[in-house]
């Protein structure tokens, strides 16, 4: 027996500046706003995909840094234009964009001010 259709998919992600993480999604990955509940704000990725940036109290303590373990990935062909894209407006790349053999995709990595790993990737065919 299959399970019940799935008519969306959002990840969250938490912040202690909901003003500094909604800049970064806005105004450097140009994500459409599509539903701001006060303390979340849920933006449009992709048909029925959804990225969702809310704002944690200051007791509540996400990761550190680098020790996220939650991975943001846009998958597109075009991950070299993002890459310019993203430069011109000033965001830091961990990783400039490279073929990874063993996964075989096309790929490069940066964080949001919050730390968490944003990917932007195509699948290579063969």
């Amino acid at each position: 027996m299959s399970h019940p259709p799935i008519e969306q998919q959002i990840t969250f992600l938490y912040t202690h500046s909901l003003t500094v993480s909604t800049r970064f999604y806005e105004d450097k990955l140009g994500l459409e706003l599509w539903l701001d509940q006060g303390s979340c704000r849920i933006y449009s990725v992709a048909f029925a995909g959804y990225l969702g940036v809310c704002q944690v109290s200051e007791t509540a303590t996400p990761p550190d840094g680098k020790h996220r373990s939650v991975i943001f990935t846009i998958v597109t062909q075009q991950v070299d234009e993002w890459y310019e894209y993203l430069k011109q407006r000033g965001v830091e790349f961990e990783k400039p964009p490279a073929f990874n053999e063993k996964y075989n995709i096309y790929h490069c990595f940066l964080r949001d001010p919050n730390g968490y790993l944003i990917e932007i990737q195509r699948f290579e065919n063969d």
